[in-house]
């Protein structure tokens, strides 16, 4: 019993170009996806009507400049590693 919180991110290596790595990162409660963010979109974009109200915020906030920091410090960091596999 109780509740179910989940952050994944993910990066995603469509070529050995570093400009078509796209981060995903979802939040999840309950087993809902309720905001993510995508690179490609440049944006959260909310699912539910909490995830509306916090990607409208977090959009304007430091949250969105930390998400384009992951892409580039673990994404683009780790290529190498995982086109080397």
């Amino acid at each position: 019993d109780g509740y179910f919180y989940h952050m994944m991110r993910q990066c995603r290596y469509s070529s050995k170009d570093l400009q078509g790595i796209e981060l995903i990162t979802s939040y999840v409660f309950n087993q809902a996806e309720y905001i993510r963010f995508n690179s490609t979109v440049g944006k959260y974009v909310g699912y539910t009507e909490y995830g509306v109200k916090n990607a409208e915020a977090w959009n304007k906030g430091p949250e969105l400049a930390g998400e384009l920091g992951v892409l580039e410090r673990y994404c683009k960091h780790n290529a190498p590693i995982y086109y080397s596999a």
